[in-house]
This record gives C-alpha cells, structure tokens and sequence, in this order.
C-alpha cells in the first residue's frame, strides 16, 4: 500500500489547539506548516486555548503571527467527570461544525486530550484524514485510554519514540504509516535562549517575586482523573513538603480535567492559611517562556507530561508525583514518588543535591517539526484502515 505522492496543489493542514501544553509542542510544527510551499495551514483553537481563566491562551498564538480559523467553546464547568464526559460530547458537535466548513485534507492531533479524542471522533466519520502525533506512549489516567483510542483513528502515526512506534505496530497499526520523528517541543528548546529575566514570573500572577539568580522550584500538578476524588490530599502532601523545603517556588494552576477544581482549592486554602513567603502562582507562561523557566529550575515537582519530555532535553532534576505519568518513558533525570509529603521532601532534596543531569535526546533532537511538514506533504490520505493484525481475504 503506497502512502507518497507527490502533491501539486497546497495541502490544507488543519491543526487542533485545545491547551497550553498542545501549543507548546506543535508551534514549531505550525511554523514549519505555515513556511512549506505546498502546505496550507488551518488552525481551530479550542479548550482552554479559548478561555479567560486560562490567561487566554489563544491570544499568543495570533502574537505569534498565526491566524486562527475557528475558535470553539466545548468545556462543560464543573470539574467532573461528568462533565468531561459531556464536553467530548459537545466537541464532536464542535469540531464536525468546523470541518465541514474549512474542508481539511489532514487533521493533525496530538497527544492524549478529551478535546483532542472529540476531533477524532468527528474527522473520521467525516472521512477526514487523521495524523497523530505523540501516539503509542503509556501513561496513566484516562490519558492513557484517550491516546490509544486516538490512534485507532487516525491514519498516519508521529511518535516521539522508538518504543512508542514498537508499541503502535504491536496495537495493529501499519508499519508504513508510522514515522517516529521525536517531539516538536524539542526543535524550541534547541533553539531558545535559555536566559531568564525575572520579568516573565513577577509581571503576572501572584505571590512573593521570583530571585531567578537563586535557585527556585517550579511545580505543576494536575489531577489523575482515574483517581477522582483524591487530588486535593495529594496537593496538601506536595505543599506540606514544598513547606518543609522554605525554597522559592513557581506553582502553575492545574489544567481543567476533572478534579482541577479541588487542587486549585488545597492552593488557595494553603495560601490564605499558611501566608507563604516563598510561593508565586502563574497561570499560563507563553511556551518559550514556559520551557525557560523549566530549563532553569533548580528541581521540578508534580506530574506533568513537560517533566518527562521536556526537561531531560535540558537536565532538569524531576520529581514525578504519584500515577499521572505512570508507565511512561523516562530517562536518568527522574524520580518518580507516591503523593506523600515525607517521600516527596525526601526525593526533592536528593535532586537537589544531584545538580543538573546531561542533557537526553530521547524525546527528540531538535529537528523534528520539518521532518513532520515534509511527511505532511508527501503522505498520500486515505480514509480505509487496516490494522496489520487482521488478515483480509
């Protein structure tokens, strides 16, 4: 089955946006788009990219000089996982709107969102060509099912590593729909200054400033949705530690899955009854900014996907905190603990004391948003699948 062509007339390219996290890893790939002679580019920004409580993240993607060709509201309030749920449901509505009006080519999807499975699910049953990027990695909460469910979908596979793509074969998808390019976030971070100006913490949120000539923490933890219910004890057990240590840190708010309200809750209580006087809260960082901060944190704590991928790109020591990232790849640079406020203060102060790690290219090496383009260019879309488990008389 031949999957090249040569294309004569610029291919649209609809790209998804639903978080922070998803811009930060596709900007280069949109750039890439956006500068490819046959390639046209669509951009739908959709979840939190949309939302005011987020900083608006779409905001800096127009900044970037990016046009955006729709914007869609799917997030049902509430923090559940009822509404999650519901919000899949409303985004299938959304996006199928969306893509009947823009005609894409290819869909191109990342990772393992909600918002990101309801654009599956509405490109392929409107015969719409899926790519997928960051396919066949393990992870856990409801991630982990929402990522696999997306590849079943999708027709062309990115995957980050040569496991993930070892993993996408072995889930019955063809080999020669698989091109394992690395992560797009690492072409940035290859390519950003890493200096830090004090700036781009103290000029937003809120809390004591940031001495970025000291040494500082920066945390992130979002809920592990398969564990409802428990994330605002596990948050008290990362602040009790963070309080133990009396070290400056940078905490982001959660994203919106369900049980982001609870955590965001054990942040304002800890801070109403505790007064830190070494916590600054931020809401959104641009993703250059984001990745500086990372670069140069003395330790990162919490469960973010960035932790594993991003910051071996730069040596940064990890604490990973409980089963959000459980099962994933990871190299030297990380530590992984339960959400206990003895373990996790123990685990911060040995890496601390480790210092910074070489740098790994295991999530990528810097060039992989053109290698993607020019995939994007010659694969050939098409709407059957086949899983290569399955013989077909």
């Amino acid at each position: 089955m031949k999957k090249f062509l040569k294309q004569k007339t610029p291919r649209k390219i609809c790209v998804v946006l639903v978080d922070r996290a998803n811009y930060g890893r596709l900007k280069p790939v949109m750039q890439a788009i956006a500068d490819h002679p046959e390639l046209e580019l669509q951009i739908i920004a959709s979840g939190t990219m949309v939302l005011e409580r987020f900083d608006l993240p779409v905001r800096v993607v127009r900044e970037d000089g990016f046009e955006i060709n729709g914007e869609i509201f799917i997030e049902l309030e509430g923090s559940t996982p009822a509404t999650m749920a519901k919000s899949v449901g409303f985004g299938v509505v959304e996006f199928a709107s969306e893509f009947q009006r823009l005609k894409p080519d290819i869909v191109l999807l990342i990772g393992d969102r909600y918002e990101a499975l309801s654009a599956a699910i509405a490109a392929a049953y409107m015969n719409i060509c899926i790519a997928h990027i960051q396919g066949g990695e393990v992870s856990g909460s409801i991630d982990e099912s929402a990522r696999h469910a997306i590849s079943k979908f999708a027709h062309f596979h990115f995957p980050s590593t040569k496991r993930s793509a070892e993993y996408l074969i072995r889930m019955g998808e063809r080999p020669e729909t698989i091109l394992a390019v690395g992560c797009p976030s690492s072409d940035i971070a290859r390519c950003i200054d890493r200096s830090l100006n004090a700036e781009v913490l103290n000029s937003k949120g809120g809390g004591v400033p940031i001495d970025v000539a000291r040494p500082y923490l920066l945390v992130l933890f979002h809920p592990t949705t398969t564990e409802f219910g428990g994330e605002r004890r596990q948050m008290e057990e990362l602040l009790e530690a963070l309080r133990r240590l009396q070290m400056q840190t940078v905490l982001m708010w959660p994203n919106i899955d369900a049980g982001s309200d609870h955590i965001s809750k054990a942040i304002r209580v800890f801070r109403t009854e505790r007064k830190p006087s070494w916590l600054r809260t931020l809401t959104n960082l641009v993703p250059e900014d984001y990745l500086k901060v990372l670069a140069n944190a003395a330790c990162a704590i919490g469960n973010s996907s960035s932790f594993v991928r991003d910051a071996g790109y730069f040596g940064t020591p990890i604490v990973l905190v409980g089963n959000r990232q459980e099962g994933r790849e990871t190299d030297r640079h990380v530590t992984q603990v339960d959400p206990v406020s003895d373990l996790i203060f123990s685990a911060i102060q040995n890496q601390l004391e480790q210092g910074r790690y070489p740098a790994s290219t295991l999530y990528g090496d810097g060039h992989v948003s053109v290698r993607v383009a020019e995939a994007l260019c010659q694969l050939k879309p098409y709407i059957q699948k086949r899983l290569n488990y399955i013989h077909i008389a």
